[in-house]
């Protein structure tokens, strides 16, 4: 019968490094593939029944999620495997639809499985409660969407930065009427997205208490990104749009292509309809181009902006310019953060924020009239 001795002959490592594998501690890439392709070749299986057993806990980890068929979470999700398949864990996925009910259902079960740990993209910033894992000693990582209260491991991106400097990149490129279409409210994500939208638009307006408003550049943003912006230029600020009418141009929609369509739709009803849209994800920016394109319109005759990345979307025919985002990354550090304290290392709480980017396309080319 093949041991624990013969795989760490035969992968040239101690048997302490092949139990850190099988056990999910912390060691190099190069050395975890030796260590499975000697248990491989040798026939060698744990058992995982006893070992879970023994551990109190079993070799899985939960990633709960709100919605797999988003390319977001997608690539997030390769994330969190591929540093996942660095040690001896599977990944078990989990999509709650951005339903707390069936976010907790979901949570309940990783407590009755003895999962190791729990990734979690919270469905509500204010009612996503992990409490009843932590107080079992079960390790709990945030991605994406921290819950309030919480307190957890959480990797994040800038979203209110990243949205202000899309915003600012519309208002450089000539677009005065933007509309913004972001998420369900209660969803963090949505509500930092629309904050950096608004404070892009109140740089540039002035205060909704009529204040001044300044004869400066884009460049005036002061945003701390390293975003390829091009914004030195002299703007003529004296805006049709106030402040007091940034409601008629905001509107909360679900994460989702039905919902991006039915806010463009809406929007494009509107009386002195928008000559911009800033969707905060990329499935709404998708169904925000069918709507603009089923009215008789094109881009960037009406400016669109995607936070996100819309990879399969032939409605971008003439390449639509986003918010890159680092969801692979986000998957990975995750897991990293998550298999640390599975591994039962003592630091302090950790928040680590991902940066974003921006790719420039022809769908905010300025609108006629404008363009260079």
């Amino acid at each position: 019968m093949t041991t624990i001795n013969d795989v760490a002959q035969a992968a040239g490592v101690s048997p302490a490094t092949v139990s850190r594998v099988l056990n999910g501690g912390r060691v190099t890439a190069e050395r975890a593939e030796r260590v499975r392709r000697a248990a491989a070749e040798l026939g060698f299986a744990p058992n995982r029944v006893a070992r879970s057993l023994r551990m109190q806990r079993s070799s899985l980890i939960g990633l709960i999620i709100p919605d797999i068929e988003n390319p977001f979470f997608t690539a997030l999700a390769r994330g969190v495997e591929d540093a996942a398949q660095q040690t001896s864990f599977s990944v078990v996925l989990c999509n709650t639809d951005g339903n707390v009910d069936k976010e907790r259902r979901y949570l309940d079960i990783a407590i009755a499985e003895r999962m190791a740990g729990v990734i979690v993209a919270a469905a509500s910033r204010d009612r996503t409660d992990v409490s009843a894992l932590q107080s079992r000693g079960i390790p709990v990582v945030a991605v994406d969407r921290r819950p309030r209260g919480a307190g957890v491991d959480a990797v994040l991106m800038d979203n209110e930065e990243g949205s202000a400097a899309a915003t600012a990149h519309l208002l450089a490129r000539g677009y005065r009427r933007i509309a913004c279409i972001t998420g369900p409210q209660g969803a963090s994500t949505a509500e930092e997205r629309l904050a950096g939208y608004r404070r892009a638009l109140q740089r540039f307006l002035g205060d909704d208490r009529g204040g001044p408003r300044p004869s400066a550049s884009a460049k005036d943003l002061d945003l701390d990104l390293d975003l390829d912006l091009d914004l030195d230029l002299d703007l003529d600020l004296d805006l049709d749009l106030d402040l007091d009418l940034l409601h008629d141009y905001t509107r909360h929609a679900d994460f989702k292509v039905e919902g991006g369509y039915a806010a463009m739709a809406d929007l494009l009803a509107s009386p002195q309809r928008p000559d911009a849209v800033f969707a905060t994800n990329n499935l709404m920016a998708v169904g925000a181009l069918q709507a603009i394109r089923e009215a008789g319109l094109e881009p960037p005759e009406i400016g669109v902006l995607s936070f996100g990345e819309v990879p399969w979307a032939p409605q971008a025919r003439a390449g639509l310019t986003t918010v890159q985002v680092p969801s692979y990354d986000l998957g990975w550090t995750a897991a990293g953060l998550l298999l640390d304290r599975i591994a039962g290392k003592e630091q302090p709480l950790r928040t680590v924020v991902l940066r974003c980017s921006l790719q420039i396309g022809q769908t905010t080319a300025g609108p006629v009239g404008v363009r260079g």
